[in-house]
């Protein structure tokens, strides 16, 4: 994987989703909506951000025609995200749908949560296997400082209606902050172990909206292992284990439990990526940090067949970089804050 791929050559014929580098996506992340009731400061500014056009976001029909694409060309597991996916108010439906699916794929989601009690229960029932939430902290009032909205008890209980619902492994994500929340990484740990739930932590990487994302205060995967190891014996599971999974897992204190980290920055695990993504407003993107699109929407609304939205798709991870080049040379941050892209 040390050089581009030539462009003049198109992706080999067939029901897979190559790139230049042998890489198969399985896995696609799709963004339902760009809007969020929270403000988080790692992600978007106090005043919120423009949203897209309604008549721009794919609606039901046309993102389950697109997604039957992607699985009639090997997509094995859908995630859906945001902005905030339970903003979407059609979010049951589309899970059933997704889920009525030939083959069925595998159904996840990440939200922030604060929906997430009133809504486990029929998204369980509608076909969602499993979720990850959002939590940075388990302190309410630093809850309310990073995102700007007094939602902790919505997030607490909406993790506890998700392990009812059987949304399992009930899985928490959590970005470590230099002088904000990096000192309580232990007791975010502790407090997931003692209700049974899988604890990520994510390296920040440079998907703000305000650009102001620095390495230099970028709290590393390295750093949050030292800090859990004060209190806690980690022992890593064999990398045969973790396959295209982004976090390497740990056994806590002898298992069963476990802690991910995922180094999405300091040690980035591009060379056995599975993942494409597709935005609300319908462009495929083949990595997160993609400095282009392929549009969908435009194609699908102009009659294009199944066939010909499968071509674009491939043709789009032919294309595929051979990493994501943050800390490289030549590197700019996406143009669409995380919100728009979709995680």
């Amino acid at each position: 994987m040390t050089a581009l791929p030539d462009p003049r050559l198109r992706p080999p014929q067939g029901r897979t989703l190559v790139d230049g580098y042998g890489r198969v996506a399985r896995d696609l992340r799709v963004s339902v909506t760009d809007r969020c009731g929270l403000r988080c400061t790692y992600c978007m500014p106090a005043e919120g951000l423009p949203w897209l056009p309604r008549e721009e976001i794919l609606d039901d029909e046309e993102l389950l025609r697109v997604v039957g694409v992607f699985v009639g060309l090997g997509v094995r597991q859908v995630r859906l995200t945001g902005g905030e996916p339970l903003l979407r108010r059609s979010i049951v439906d589309l899970v059933a749908g997704l889920a009525a699916l030939t083959p069925r794929p595998q159904l996840a989601m990440t939200t922030n949560g604060v929906g997430l009690a009133a809504l486990a229960g029929p998204l369980a029932r509608a076909g969602l296997d499993r979720v990850n939430v959002s939590l940075d902290t388990i302190s309410r009032a630093q809850f309310l400082a990073l995102t700007r909205r007094d939602r902790f008890d919505d997030v607490v209980a909406g993790l506890a209606a998700a392990a009812e619902a059987g949304l399992t492994p009930v899985k928490v994500n959590a970005v470590a902050m230099r002088g904000v929340n990096d000192a309580d990484v232990a007791e975010l740990l502790d407090w997931c172990l003692e209700r049974g739930y899988e604890l990520r932590f994510i390296e920040q990487m440079p998907l703000d909206a305000q650009h102001g994302w620095d390495r230099e205060r970028m709290v590393t995967a390295a750093e949050v292992r030292e800090r859990l190891e004060r209190r806690h014996t980690l022992t890593p599971l064999p990398d045969a284990d973790r396959g295209s999974a982004p976090a390497e897992r740990f056994l806590v204190d002898g298992g069963p439990a476990t802690v991910g980290i995922v180094a999405s920055v300091s040690a980035p695990f591009c060379a056995a990526c599975d993942r494409t993504r597709l935005t609300a407003d319908g462009q495929v993107r083949n990595c997160l940090f993609s400095q282009r699109e392929t549009d969908l929407r435009g194609p699908l609304r102009d009659g294009a067949s199944d066939a010909e939205l499968g071509e674009l798709i491939r043709g789009e991870m032919w294309r595929k970089a051979p990493s994501h080049g943050i800390g490289r040379p030549g590197f700019h941050q996406p143009d669409r804050p995380m919100s728009a892209i979709g995680g």
